[in-house]
Formats: structure tokens, C-alpha cells, sequence
């Protein structure tokens, strides 16, 4: 089994060099993911140079670890949006994701490569009669938007279902081997694209971009990374979680045909994939917050509901992705409250559609156009009544990590850590992060998160340094995996 995507391990490879030395562009792009992949192409396109800077591989970030699914609805349900800003920002935000997807459609349909895109349709359906409330609530929402929905009773397929909303024409697609294929394509002279190559420092005040060998000097800078390096104000008001992804390959198939999308506790998303005449069943799900919770479990609920429903011949592949909610329901794109750098954040799972509509509005704002989607999704935009319940859940979420990782968590043993394991522990009186390799060495780094001090918890299944504060993750050598940390966790010397 791999412990990797579906899309990592089916997707054509394709390599860049890192960044040595100093170079010029118009635009410096931090993120090699669908933001930032696609606001490269837009804007140099539009005959701007632009330098793209991705700390490890282009796509093995969110975007290659996705569910591949496109729609103009979003998970938490298109009516929540409506409940809280009105039935014109609803509608509006449908609008934008749909010109989104057709974004990416007609890319996908001017790339040299296989991207298997393709229109379906996508299935909201509730697993109890208690949940069928939140389905009418979004079929009355798409139905006054006039968007192609449908209520039936009974899915296409041998899950237990309530009530399930229809919604025609939307897609899926293969996110790695479209984005590959786009980075294939705008690489250039004009469009630098750079890999092994993090950023460990920005100086807003000459426009400059650092990573450890090399500078990027730019009249504009983006982050595209998900959330944004550094100390940002909306990283208060954004809840950072993690959700887990297995590939099944099925011993008979196809298998279901379009997107199946259960409501409830953990959100379980089914689709299908065939790849080298091989039929696969996608599942993602298990939400939880990052850091904060046991990451072995969930796949294993992934199995067992795979396995209850399908014809499973093996998982072969074990995933996961970080996402991070807004408080209000609405990503940030645009200018931030505090610099004049861009950035877009915020896009909850709903990432491969407003990550793609995201570089579409900082386009326009870098070339002076109009957006008219720009005001809506605003990065510093103040919406304290429709944001208190999600400020408040980042809060309560911070403070409760804090408390028990500055007051009341206990501490392991450092002979007590197995190969291939890690802990939290104390030695002589200092708390440190200690992982044992399979060899029984160990790499041991001070635990205090460099973004804003809190302390990591280790994460087995991935084997990780997780901050349960704001989402930062570093590997077992301390280098930083993704977040909005800029420095690694240091090295300490120990013996044992």
C-alpha cells in the first residue's frame, strides 16, 4: 500500500530546478499548487514575468491531495452562505465557482495530456432522516439560483441514504495531471517555475522573496499557499482541519458514476477513478482539527466503509490534506489587512474550484481590471457578527491546545519511544519532540511551534509534527511540510 495519493501515484512526474541566486519578475508566486499554477498562466499570459516558488514538489500539496471534484455549490452547503450574507452574495458565489470550473474545463482542453476531466453529476445525500432538513434547505437554495437540482429518495448506488439532492453539470478531473500538464505548458523564459525551493523570509520593503539559496525580486507578491506564511490576521479567524483519502482498487467495476457526497458527522465523498484500465473507488473524509485528534482512526473508518458498500480487492493507496474554514463562510482573496502583499486563504474543501477562482481575481487586481467578484471575497474585509461563531471556534480551539500542552499534558518516556514512533517528552526539565527511526536513532527538536509558540503533537499516521494552533506541520527532521510557519523546529543535541 502506498501511503501517498491516487493522484501522486498515477500521475506522469515532471521536475524543475530550485532557485539559486537572484532573479527579477514582475509577480514572485509562492505556492506551486492550482492557486498559484493557475494565476501563473493568467497573468503571463497577459504578458507579465513571474517567478513561482514551490517548497517541495509542484501539486503535492492541497491540490494533489484532493478529491478531484468540481461544483459550484460548496461543502458546507451553498444556503448557509445565504443564511448569513443574502440571496444576491448566494448567488454571486455559485456565479464565480461556476466560471471557475469552466476555467479549468477549457485549460484541461488546450493541455497536451489526459487530464480526465469530464461533466457529472453530483449527489448531496443525508445517511439519517434527521440530516434530510440541511438537503432541502440546499435543494430550495440551488432551485432559486435556477441551478439544475433535483430531490430524489434513492441513490444510484448500494449506500444507506435519505434524502439526496441531484445537481447536474458539475465535474471531475485528475488534479495532478492537469496541474503537471499546466506546468508542462507555461514554462518559460516568461514564467519561471521553481521547486525545492521554500521561502524563509519576505521583506515587503523591497519586494523581495527568500528562500535559503536564492531571492526572487518582484513588484508584486502573492502567497498562494493555502494559508498564508507568516503572521496574518485571518490565521485568528480560520480553523485549520485535516481529512483523510483512500484508493480502493475494486474487484469488480466500474465504479459509481459522479460524485456522492454524504452530510453528517464525517462527511464521507465517493467517486470513482479509472486509470490504466484499473477501477478504483475514491473516499475521503473523517474530518477533524489538525493536530488535535488521533490520525489513525479515521482511515481505518474509510476501510470499513469502503469495504461495507463495495467489492474491495485492496486499499492501495492512504491520504490526507489540510483545509482551512473561514470564519464567515467566505475565503480571503485580494490585498491583506496588514501588508500590501496578496493573498487567498479560507477555501475550506471547496479548494480546487476557489483556488482556481482565486488566481483569477488577484489576475485582474494585478492588471488593474475590474472583478466583479472581487468585493465579495475581499482578504480585508471586517464581518464580526457573520464571523463570531468561527472566531470563536479558532479561539476556544487555541486556548484548549495551550491549557493542555503549557499546563496538563502529560509527557512520554524517551525509552519508552518504539522505532518509528514520536512523543512529547521531558528531559531534565525541557520539554522536547523526540522521533525514533527504524533504526532506533533519534532526531530530536524543541516542540514550540515557530509560528506563534504553541507546542506540536505527533501525528502517527503520517508521520508528523503537528501544531494544533494554526495548522503548521513539520517533518521529522524539522522541516516545515505546510502552514503558515517560515523557520523549521530546531535541533537539540541529546544523548540518550
Amino acid at each position: 500500500m502506498n501511503k501517498l495519493s491516487i493522484w501522486r501515484g498515477t500521475a506522469a512526474d515532471i521536475t524543475f530546478p530550485a532557485l539559486e541566486g537572484t532573479v527579477d519578475a514582475d509577480v514572485a508566486v509562492v505556492g506551486g499548487g492550482i492557486t498559484g499554477l493557475t494565476l501563473a498562466m493568467l497573468l503571463s499570459e497577459a504578458g507579465k514575468s513571474v517567478a513561482l516558488l514551490e517548497a517541495r514538489r509542484i501539486g503535492l500539496g492541497s491540490t494533489g491531495n484532493s478529491t478531484g471534484n468540481l461544483y459550484e455549490v460548496l461543502s458546507e452547503g451553498l444556503y448557509t452562505v445565504g443564511e448569513k450574507w443574502g440571496r444576491s452574495v448566494m448567488g454571486a458565489v455559485a456565479e464565480s465557482r461556476r466560471h471557475a470550473v469552466d476555467l479549468i474545463e477549457g485549460t484541461a482542453a488546450r493541455l497536451d495530456a489526459d487530464c480526465a476531466f469530464r461533466r457529472c453529476t453530483l449527489h448531496r445525500y443525508a445517511t439519517t432522516a434527521a440530516q434530510t432538513e440541511a438537503i432541502e434547505k440546499e435543494y430550495r437554495a440551488a432551485t432559486e439560483l435556477g441551478l439544475p437540482a433535483r430531490l430524489v429518495d434513492q441513490l444510484p448506488i448500494a449506500v444507506a441514504s435519505a434524502r439526496t439532492l441531484a445537481l447536474d453539470n458539475q465535474a471531475q478531473f485528475h488534479p495532478l495531471a492537469y496541474l503537471r500538464a499546466l506546468a508542462r505548458r507555461i514554462a518559460s523564459a516568461q514564467c519561471r517555475l521553481y521547486e525545492h525551493s521554500a521561502v524563509v523570509g519576505i521583506d515587503e520593503d523591497t519586494r523581495t522573496v527568500h528562500t535559503a539559496r536564492g531571492a526572487v525580486r518582484a513588484g508584486e507578491i502573492v502567497l498562494a499557499t493555502h494559508t498564508p506564511k507568516g503572521l496574518f490576521l485571518v490565521q485568528a479567524e480560520m480553523v485549520p482541519r485535516r481529512e483523510y483519502g483512500i484508493g480502493v482498487r475494486l474487484a469488480r467495476g466500474p465504479g459509481p458514476d459522479g460524485i456522492f457526497w454524504g452530510v453528517g458527522e464525517y462527511r464521507h465523498s465517493l467517486r470513482s477513478l479509472r486509470v490504466n484500465d484499473t477501477d478504483y473507488l475514491i473516499v475521503v473524509g473523517e474530518e477533524h482539527p489538525t493536530g488535535q485528534h488521533d490520525a489513525v482512526t479515521p482511515t481505518g473508518r474509510l476501510e470499513a466503509f469502503a469495504r461495507r458498500y463495495f467489492d474491495v480487492a485492496a486499499v492501495e493507496y492512504r491520504w490526507s490534506a489540510q483545509n482551512y474554514r473561514a470564519a464567515d463562510g467566505l475565503p480571503y482573496i485580494g490585498r491583506s489587512h496588514t501588508s500590501d502583499l496578496y493573498i487567498a486563504t479560507g477555501f475550506a474543501t471547496d479548494g480546487l474550484t476557489y483556488g482556481t477562482l482565486g488566481a483569477s481575481i488577484i489576475t485582474d487586481q494585478i492588471l488593474g481590471r475590474a472583478n466583479r467578484w472581487a468585493e465579495i471575497y475581499r482578504a480585508n474585509r471586517l464581518a464580526p457578527v457573520k464571523g463570531a461563531r468561527g472566531v470563536l471556534e479558532e479561539s476556544l480551539s487555541v486556548a484548549k491546545a495551550l491549557l493542555q500542552d503549557y499546563a496538563a499534558r502529560p509527557h512520554a518516556e524517551l525509552a519508552s519511544i518504539a522505532p518509528g514512533t514520536g512523543a512529547v517528552v521531558r528531559i531534565d526539565g525541557e520539554r522536547l519532540a523526540a522521533f525514533r527511526d527504524a533504526t532506533g536513532a533519534l532526531a530530536v527538536l524543541s516542540p514550540v511551534c515557530t509560528h506563534l509558540k504553541c507546542i506540536v503533537h505527533w501525528n502517527a499516521a503520517e508521520q508528523s509534527w503537528d501544531c494544533p494552533c494554526h495548522g503548521s506541520r513539520f517533518d521529522v527532521t524539522g522541516e516545515v511540510i505546510e502552514g503558515p510557519a517560515l523557520s523549521p523546529l530546531p535541533r537539540k543535541p541529546v544523548t540518550e
